[in-house]
């Protein structure tokens, strides 16, 4: 089962790129985002929520009403007042039915306000809740190679920082937004119900409002869109840092990661400053053309009065004085959102972006056989995470049910892309592979991982209980179970010492247990899995020798009966491996057992030379 070819990286990552390359490639050429688009997928999501955003319409149009009969009322009131004969006469009977109606509205505007801050409120909360859920079974969904070629922090950062951004945006400009349009609507109407040509006048304002804010957007589009990129890249950072923390600080590396973080912070904080700068700009802009507005209407109201052009009163210039700061403001109201729009429209962006990203693909229909005896074959396998570099070429390999075989070679040899195979987080180019004899590419890959358990060298652990981790792999673990499992995984008598038992509650990563403990939960894990296929990869790697052979104890017991296929550097851990594989220059060097390879004084030899001799071969 030899073979050779052209020397490569054999990690699982090929020598200068990731494993995501092919998606890093393609993601890295999008076409230009369409706001449009998210803006119409954005107010989809809205209008998921339609009974909230109904009774929330519902109060804009009661408190935009009430807002504009408030001049009609004051005109009135006003015109109650009349200079007669020389005489200053008020209707009193009808300035108070005016006033006492003025005041009414008033005490109803702010009743059907606060409930549409509440209903603006609620639809914010309930269209992120809905955005975040979609998230979030989304990137459960994604494959491999796209978290794998996609930073951390930055997906985190679309969960939190993007949807707290949409969120904020949909609680005050939505309900902003709407009030601004029927506000404008109303007082239009009744403008020109007053005077035509005043209203007229008063509209030439609006087009400079708008042409100025305009062109100001075309500046902020921009900034806005790169200040959420940078806020990713930032969280970025901080999760590297954070998750790091150990090797930065034993190189002594905290300056230099400082220096890393203070460049990206920098850099947000200058096109923050100059995003806010533009935002800002916009509303001294309108409400000097809104105060210049309401003078225009003053003195050509007064003068169209004084000379008889028109049939106004004081009462009417006054209305139509208040109209004019109505007409305004929501103007000023839509150009002082506009930022906040081009804020929460870049982040949507990016949540959609990743909503976008094609599923992880499983088109398998076939079965797996009900009584599996754990037969795997590799058939002239070839693979490589970039389609110019590839890992793997033509590898051919049988493994008997029940068969203990360890893959070992030099780091970087593509121990784990084996493994990342079998269990379908990557497809190969050519070849296939079996199990039991069914290709499991036409397998569905829920049933090919349920049919392997997995134990990693980096030992995953979530922030629950040892009773839940334990059961992580399989669902109605009886307690029973779980006791044998972690006597088979040697952490019972631990686990038993521990204040709550199986109750005890870990912390993020099991940070309040040891190494070895961890890894011997991993074990018992694995074992409540039950599955017929095992995977150890690099599984005792992080430990001490002591702690080794302890560990070794448990997985010989978790090994019993199944398959196995061990991923190792320390070759003490292999020995008496029913089989050895050589993997070197992207083919298997040579195989056989462990007296044999030394025998053969090959790859195998070599490596075993310079692992326990020191002898440069």
């Amino acid at each position: 089962m030899a073979g050779h070819g052209t020397q490569i990286r054999l990690d699982g990552r090929a020598p200068g790129a990731g494993p995501g390359d092919r998606m890093a490639g393609r993601v890295s050429a999008q076409k230009p985002k369409d706001r449009r688009k998210t803006l119409r997928r954005l107010f989809a999501y809205i209008g998921r929520s339609r009974a909230t955003f109904f009774a929330l319409l519902a109060c804009m149009v009661v408190v935009t009403v009430l807002e504009a009969l408030s001049p009609f009322l004051q005109q009135k009131a006003l015109d109650t007042i009349a200079l007669r004969g020389g005489r200053l006469t008020v209707d009193l009977p009808s300035c108070r039915a005016f006033l006492l109606l003025l005041g009414a509205s008033f005490m109803f505007v702010v009743a059907f306000t606060f409930m549409q801050e509440r209903l603006a409120a609620k639809l914010s909360q309930d269209t992120i809740a809905l955005m975040r859920g979609d998230l979030f079974r989304k990137i459960s969904r994604l494959s491999i190679a796209y978290t794998d070629s996609h930073r951390h922090g930055d997906l985190m950062s679309r969960m939190t920082n993007d949807t707290d951004t949409i969120s904020l945006a949909v609680s005050q400009s939505v309900a902003a937004l709407g009030s601004a349009v029927l506000t404008l609507a109303c007082s239009l109407a009744m403008m020109f119900s007053y005077s035509v040509r005043i209203t007229l006048v008063s509209l030439v304002t609006i087009p400079v409002i708008m042409g100025a804010s305009a062109l100001l957007a075309k500046f902020m589009r921009t900034y806005y869109a790169r200040q959420q990129r940078l806020l990713g890249e930032l969280n970025g950072v901080v999760e590297e840092n954070v998750t790091g923390y150990r090797t930065i600080v034993a190189y002594g590396r905290e300056a230099s990661r400082v220096e890393r973080f203070a460049a990206v912070s920098a850099d947000l904080k200058r096109t923050a400053v100059v995003a806010k700068v533009l935002g800002s700009v916009v509303g001294p802009i309108t409400n000097f053309l809104g105060n210049f507005q309401y003078v225009l209407i003053a003195v050509l109201g007064g003068w169209l009065m004084l000379t008889g052009r028109a049939a106004l009163t004081v009462g009417t210039i006054q209305a139509l004085l208040l109209y004019s700061k109505k007409l305004s403001h929501p103007v000023n109201m839509i150009a002082d959102q506009y930022a906040s729009i081009l804020s929460a429209l870049a982040g949507a962006e990016r949540v959609f972006a990743v909503l976008d990203e094609p599923d992880e693909t499983d088109a398998g229909t076939d079965s797996l056989t009900q009584d599996m005896r754990g037969e795997i074959v590799f058939d002239r396998v070839s693979f490589g995470y970039t389609t110019e570099r590839p890992v793997l070429r033509d590898i051919t390999l049988r493994v008997m049910p029940g068969q203990k075989i360890a893959l070992v070679g030099a780091t970087g040899s593509g121990k784990t892309t084996v493994a990342n195979l079998l269990m379908r987080f990557y497809e190969p180019d050519g070849g296939r592979i079996l199990l039991d004899g069914t290709d499991i590419a036409r397998v569905p890959k829920a049933d090919v991982r349920r049919a392997i358990s997995i134990v990693l060298q980096d030992t995953v652990l979530f922030q629950d209980t040892i009773r839940a981790n334990i059961a992580f792999g399989k669902d109605g673990v009886t307690d029973a179970e779980l006791d044998a499992a972690a006597r088979t995984a040697l952490c019972a008598s631990f686990i038993q010492k521990l204040p709550d038992g199986y109750d005890t509650e870990l912390s993020e990563r099991g940070a309040n247990l040891s190494e070895g403990q961890r890894q011997l939960l991993a074990i018992a894990r694995a074992v409540v899995a039950r599955a017929p296929v095992l995977i150890l990869d690099e599984a005792t790697s992080n430990v001490d020798t002591r702690t080794e052979m302890h560990i070794q104890t448990a997985l010989a017991n978790l090994m019993r009966g199944r398959t196995s296929i061990i991923i190792a550097h320390r070759l003490s851990t292999i020995r008496d491996a029913d089989l050895i594989v050589v993997l070197a220059d992207g083919a298997i060097a040579e195989s056989g057992t462990h007296e044999e390879l030394l025998a053969r004084r090959g790859e195998y030899y070599a490596l075993y030379r310079r692992q326990f001799a020191g002898i440069a071969t």
